[in-house]
């Protein structure tokens, strides 16, 4: 959600401002702004819609300036327009910001009251305002934000600039993700590390609670009690054209397609012959998983999906307890911590607001470790849990997630087998089993890939439908949830996921010629009680679609369309299966001319809850 890039330099900035926001697209917004210091004044342009709507009014319009920020705001207080864009502005001073200040409405209130006049909707607008007001006697702008980050509620990820000292930035973060990026003879600022690729390479991730001061030669950082500190510089090992679509019309089928290299790059270095390697999961991992009775898995969205997945595997293959839960839901009830619990958080950006929030809650709660599996190095969830894996997924721009979810899920087999092993519970022959298989994985769903042209033709089938119906059984139930997910997301067709054996439990009262059914059906033990379930369709009258292998015994005819998967390890079917079910919802959102990298009202990173 939203996006911030600022940058203090001797050369001018706003070039890299709107680049910046180009990289941070992907993230979801519905209006960008753009402010820059040129000669002692504060020069302000921004618009409705798309970063390229800014850019072209910048071109006709042009600002320069060595200090500036940036933004792209995904609305939260207030429609989409142009006066609810950010910047915001009060006085001499110019604000973006992240997140939600939740004591707005009273803070407004005493503002007004010291005469500040309110121009814009938004709960961002006090921030300036505020920081404007303690300006007056403060020493610094530096002290000014510090005295009024003390009142704000809430999450905040925000950059200010003065035009009467436009030498530097100043910075907060709580609950909202910033970084530094370090230049020489200039430094930048923004929400994610790709929108700075272009600049620098070397970064600062700041903590909770940090403030900051950055100027051209010098980065000042002060922790929650406005003590100095030092924050590790890190190398981004991220591709400079990580935001490039190259050959491929959209990122999400850029994506799709990188899943057989993203899965080698998550299993290199973590398989060792025929054994898996628990060090993997970070120093002492082999320690913690000996002592681990069960684990609690806690995600959102499409990470819920691969921890579902997840749970039937810690059970069958490690023999160790497993409760899966939606973030938003842990954070906001009283549960009970059983002994020796393992906490796995699950993530693509390491800064999902429910996600981490029950992270720090479970850190209270007597968890024995939590472990983040996670696509971004340096992300908030990786630095605050005791363990860490990253899936090496590389970017994801495209909104719907595609590839942090397989290998959200090696990474996840990985675990269970780990897990397995070091309580004993899984013996020589069942690792080696999981490690071959795991092996043949990024082939198996290169084998998957080659389905597309087939799928394409399939989703002309879907173009005029409103409505759909995903089954599977056993551990591709959550992927059958995952696809209706997919296409309810990118082509707005209502969708939804049942486990085949609950359709006498009302779903059958829905089926008719005009809803498609799609059946996940690998030739797995459960195959025969699935068979009886698209029998109960058929005999209703429903056009079933169903991805099998030839094994499975199922043909083609006036109700049935069978696409022939390729013959799979059961325990990797979860994985190879996501496949087809990407591709198809992909395909329905191009004939349906639907917005496929960024879906309405839907953002990448859900930075607030």
């Amino acid at each position: 959600m939203c996006g911030i890039v600022g940058a203090v330099a001797q050369r001018d900035v706003v070039d890299i401002l709107v680049e910046g926001l180009r990289r941070l697209e992907y993230r979801g917004y519905d209006s960008a702004g753009v402010a820059v210091i040129h000669d002692g004044r504060m020069q302000r342009t921004r618009r409705l819609g798309k970063v390229q709507e800014l850019a072209a009014a910048l071109d006709a319009a042009p600002l320069q300036g060595g200090t500036g920020i940036a933004h792209t705001r995904w609305a939260t207080h207030g429609e989409p327009s142009e006066g609810n864009a950010h910047p915001h502005v009060s006085g001499t001073l110019a604000v973006v910001h992240n997140g939600i200040i939740e004591n707005h409405e009273e803070l407004r209130a005493r503002l007004k009251g010291l005469g500040y006049e309110f121009v814009s909707q938004t709960d961002t607008e006090v921030i300036v305002h505020l920081v404007h007001h303690y300006r007056k006697t403060a020493p610094s702008l530096l002290v000014a934000l510090q005295q009024a980050v003390k009142e704000l509620r809430g999450a905040y990820g925000t950059v200010l600039v003065d035009s009467a000292d436009p030498e530097r930035l100043v910075v907060a973060r709580s609950g909202s993700p910033l970084v530094i990026g370090r230049g020489i003879g200039e430094n930048f600022i923004a929400s994610d590390q790709l929108a700075l690729l272009p600049v620098t390479r070397r970064f600062q991730f700041l903590e909770e609670g940090d403030v900051a001061e950055v100027t051209r030669r010098d980065v000042r950082i002060f922790d929650v009690n406005g003590q100095p500190v030092q924050r590790a510089e890190l190398e981004s090992e991220l591709s400079h054209d990580a935001g490039d679509k190259g050959e491929y019309r959209h990122y999400m089928l850029k994506e799709i397609y990188e899943q057989p290299a993203a899965l080698l790059n998550t299993l290199e270095g973590r398989l060792s012959g025929d054994r898996l390697v628990p060090e993997a999961f970070g120093n002492g991992a082999r320690d913690i998983f000996a002592q681990v009775e069960h684990v609690q898995i806690v995600a959102c969205g499409t990470s819920y999906h691969s921890g579902m997945v997840a749970r039937y595997w810690f059970e069958e293959l490690a023999g160790v307890t497993c409760n899966v839960e939606i973030a938003s839901e842990y954070r906001y009830r009283k549960s009970v911590t059983r002994p020796g619990s393992l906490l796995v958080t699950l993530s693509q950006s390491g800064e999902t607001a429910d996600t981490l929030a029950a992270l720090r809650l479970a850190k209270e709660s007597g968890y024995m470790s939590s472990l983040a599996i996670c696509n971004v190095p340096g992300s908030s969830l990786v630095r605050e849990s005791d363990l860490a894996f990253m899936t090496r997924a590389g970017a994801e721009i495209g909104v719907a997630s595609t590839k942090a979810f397989t290998t959200q899920l090696a990474g996840l087999l990985m675990l269970v087998g780990s897990i397995g092993v070091c309580r004993g519970n899984l013996n020589a022959s069942g690792e080696t089993a999981i490690v071959s298989a795991l092996r043949n994985l990024p082939n198996q769903v290169k084998s998957a890939l080659a389905l597309d042209k087939q799928i394409q033709t399939l989703a002309e089938e879907f173009a005029n439908k409103h409505n759909s119906l995903f089954l599977g059984r056993g551990s591709q139930y959550p992927i059958a949830m995952e696809g209706a997910l997919k296409l309810k997301e990118i082509s707005y067709i209502h969708a939804e996921a049942y486990a085949a054996g609950e359709l006498k439990h009302g779903p059958l009262a829905l089926i008719d010629a005009d809803m498609p059914i799609i059946v996940v059906a690998p030739n797995n033990e459960l195959l025969e009680k699935l068979k009886s379930n698209v029998e109960e369709v058929r005999a209703r009258g429903g056009i079933l679609y169903v991805f099998a292998d030839k094994e499975a015994g199922f043909s083609s005819d006036a109700t049935m369309r069978v696409m022939p998967m390729p013959k799979v390890d059961e325990v990797i079917a979860p994985i190879v299966y996501t496949l087809p079910m990407q591709l198809l919802s992909y395909h329905v959102a191009i004939i349906k001319g639907t917005d496929v990298d960024q879906p309405r009202n839907l953002a990448k990173s859900v930075t607030v809850e």
